[in-house]
């Protein structure tokens, strides 16, 4: 049977914080990147949030899974939602303009659609899902004004980049289900791909960035590694888990729809930049696209209509 699984408003709230600390990961890690090449960067983010979420998990006296089994499950989470979009992203950026790399990188909530409909999951693919994506990926297309970029014509293969980020992340969030089955909690679920990540990229950053022959960081890089861990991957990470435990992948995959707006808010609030009007009906859009997908729009009309 079937099951529509819906938004509550404390899973909207948690999504909203969810949105900001990833959308400040881009700023961490453009700092960060200055002085760490990518898989430094990538293995260093990952494995330090391991030890301080496995600290976690001890002073709460969690157990921590051991079957090969769900080490399995980690490794496939951890290479689906870290290794691959992380270098996949900032790869592509090398490439294209973040603005149209933010736009590609929107596209998850469509790969996650589709591969929850593919591996036949509870998650119905409903109209309104799809009218939803419609809105919000044209909203965020409108909030970086695309028509309008100036400078050489983008490359075909740092979108092909991004877009496969994109790909990977929505069958990570179809994958991740697989935990809410297994009963893994969110903070274990956490714990145990972040270490995945870090196993996996080891190796490779051995391989192509020799971080021995690296001059030592400067203070401004470390300080936006310190807010790439505790914020945008530890807290992150655990808020994304528990949301998709609750309310599935679909609707876990918005925040990348919700990112581009936090990105907006926090540069007029901190940074003092304009909200144009361009960029306050981009968000509209998105908000359309959200209330779209949630479903709830649709009942409440439905009451109203039927008195």
């Amino acid at each position: 049977m079937e099951e529509s699984l819906e938004m509550s408003r404390s899973d909207w709230g948690l999504l909203l914080v969810l949105s900001v600390l990833w959308g400040g990961s881009f700023f961490f890690s453009k700092v960060a990147v200055e002085g760490l090449p990518p898989l430094t960067l990538v293995f260093f983010r990952f494995s330090a949030t391991s030890i301080l979420v496995f600290a976690y998990l001890l002073a709460s006296r969690r157990n921590i899974p051991t079957h090969p089994a769900f080490w399995a499950s980690f490794a496939v989470m951890g290479l689906l939602n870290n290794l691959v979009p992380a270098s996949l992203i900032v790869w592509g950026q090398t490439m294209i303009p973040s603005g149209l790399a933010s736009v590609l990188i929107a596209t998850t909530p469509i790969f996650s659609m589709l591969a929850t409909h593919c591996i036949g999951t509870s998650e119905r693919l409903t109209r309104g899902k799809l009218v939803g994506m419609g809105f919000g990926l044209l909203g965020t297309i409108v909030l970086f004004r695309l028509d309008n970029s100036t400078g050489p014509k983008p490359s075909v293969t740092g979108i092909m980049a991004c877009l496969g980020a994109a790909a990977s992340n929505g069958d990570a969030n179809a994958f991740g289900r697989r935990f809410q089955r297994l009963g893994i909690t969110p903070v274990v679920g956490a714990f145990g791909q972040m270490t995945a990540t870090s196993v996996l990229a080891l190796p490779l950053m051995l391989a192509f960035d020799s971080p021995w022959q690296l001059a030592f960081p400067r203070a401004e890089v470390w300080a936006s590694m310190a807010g790439l861990v505790l914020l945008s991957t530890a807290l992150g990470y655990v808020i994304f888990f528990h949301i998709l435990a609750r309310a599935g992948a679909t609707n876990i995959s918005l925040v990348t729809l919700l990112i581009p707006v936090s990105a907006v808010l926090l540069g007029g609030t901190l940074l003092g930049e304009d909200l144009s009007m361009t960029q306050l009906a981009g968000m509209l859009l998105i908000g359309l696209g959200l209330v779209a997908i949630d479903g709830r729009w649709s009942s409440a009309w439905r009451a109203i209509a039927n008195g």
